[in-house]
């Protein structure tokens, strides 16, 4: 007879318990708990997910002899945006997770990476979600269609296994995660347990072989991976497609990389046949600037080793409700707060009675103190109705004294505005800084004030 047990799992972070709790303990969420059935009749398979070899053949070795040639052994994916995300392609082995919402363009991407792979060696595709027919039409689209690329719509983790020992492919795609299931878990498929034990099979399946894998992952209403958190510590490289479904851009940033930096993003443009890589972000993100509009400022901030400038817009209006709005898209919205507690106290202009929006243009997303001076001449040009010069681009971080506060990668970001033909920028006061760089006109600024002052007041 056999022994089944029912235990409760947050579906956020993976505590156990033995009952059902309104509240994890552990990270605090409400309603997260989601009841699984253990079969304690059958042996845990906790073994089945170490990638060395058990048979005592593995001897600890120094590490001064330990030898692996990173950048020799990576595989390019014939996508250059990917590649840089990735940090110069995909390293033999590695079990890669992308993710982000419904329908903005995952499963494309990685079909053309497939595609571009399948030229090289056989590429495996595992679907559980469409048929062969549904991924062959949209293929055709995409344009490359290959007879190295092996599509197989099956959802159970041990048959998966079976076809990648027999194919011995360069390359598998999964898709997606929450639809594989294992027969060693009697719980359904999409569950915590499931995606937990089939992630780790497919791991050891992963290293073992050193065939690197794509997983894509749903995400939830709240903008995590659905299943626990243990799946983004299982792979080595975590990637997430970012932008608006109405707007053609799509951004995709690693927020995790063993093999590479997490600074770094991809941009890409959707259309008809895929996504298109874009080799000159900034002039795309800026193509469709307003002319002469107030609170629209241009900055310049840095991925990696890349700048990319960004149009930061404000609109400030009067509010007819008690607490006014302050709503952000592509900002932190903390951050917004204080930048309009520093406009309000040490540049003396008065928002409490007023609604402040302010949007990074073209779904993009600004992680970085540089662009505060930006954001708070965008404020203050909407609140007074005042455009500020098209040609300017604003950098600079801003205290809460009001102060201005220097930048990193300085000549990098100014390059990239004379490379597009901006003729003055708006940087904090330092040391060793000329009036004239890279071709544009340099204007120094202490403080809040001094930078409106110099932006606005002509």
């Amino acid at each position: 007879m056999a022994k089944v047990s029912r235990i409760y799992i947050c579906q956020k972070c993976g505590h156990n318990s033995a009952s059902w709790l309104g509240k994890c303990p552990s990270c605090q969420a409400w309603d997260s708990m989601a009841e699984e059935i253990q079969d304690n009749s059958k042996p845990s398979t906790g073994a089945r997910r170490r990638w060395t070899p058990v048979d005592g053949s593995q001897r600890p070795e120094p590490i001064t002899k330990t030898f692996f040639d990173d950048e020799a052994s990576r595989i390019p994916t014939g996508i250059a945006e990917l590649d840089r995300t990735l940090g110069g392609g995909v390293v033999p082995g590695s079990f890669i997770l992308v993710g982000g919402d419904p329908g903005i363009g995952k499963s494309t991407l990685l079909l053309q990476v497939a595609g571009l792979m399948a030229k090289k060696g056989p590429v495996l595709y595992v679907s559980g979600e469409e048929s062969q027919g549904q991924i062959r039409m949209r293929g055709l689209r995409l344009g490359n269609l290959s007879d190295n690329l092996f599509l197989l719509p099956e959802t159970q983790v041990e048959l998966i296994e079976s076809h990648i020992d027999k194919l011995k492919p360069l390359m598998v795609v999964i898709d997606s995660i929450q639809t594989i299931y294992t027969d060693e878990v009697p719980s359904a498929p999409g569950t915590v347990g499931q995606i937990r034990e089939s992630a780790g099979r497919l791991l050891a399946k992963c290293k073992s072989s050193s065939i690197p894998m794509f997983l894509i992952g749903h995400v939830t209403k709240d903008g995590a991976i659905a299943g626990p958190r243990l799946l983004e510590h299982m792979v080595d490289t975590v990637l997430y497609f970012e932008g608006e479904h109405g707007g053609p851009f799509r951004i995709v940033r690693g927020v995790k990389n063993r093999f590479g930096s997490t600074n770094e993003i991809g941009v890409f443009e959707m259309k008809s046949e895929g996504l298109v890589q874009v080799d000159n972000p900034s002039k795309l993100f800026l193509s469709e600037r307003p002319q002469g509009a107030p609170g629209s400022v241009v900055t310049a901030c840095v991925n990696g080793v890349r700048p990319l400038l960004l149009e930061i817009q404000a609109l400030v209006c009067s509010s007819h409700l008690a607490s006014p709005r302050r709503a952000t898209s592509g900002f932190d919205q903390n951050r917004l707060a204080i930048l309009l507690a520093i406009i309000e106290k040490r540049g003396g202009y008065h928002l409490m009675g007023e609604d402040v929006f302010v949007n990074v243009a073209g779904g993009a997303r600004i992680d970085e103190p540089a662009a505060d001076l930006a954001v708070c001449a965008a404020v203050v040009s909407s609140f007074r109705d005042v455009t500020i010069d098209p040609l300017t681009i604003v950098l600079g971080e801003v205290g809460l004294a009001g102060e201005t506060r220097a930048v990193s990668n300085l000549e990098r970001r100014v390059a990239e505005g004379a490379k597009l033909g901006f003729a003055r920028a708006v940087i904090p006061r330092g040391k060793g800084v000329s009036q004239k760089m890279e071709g544009l006109d340099i204007i120094q600024v202490a403080d809040v004030a001094e930078a409106m002052e110099a932006l606005l007041d002509r």
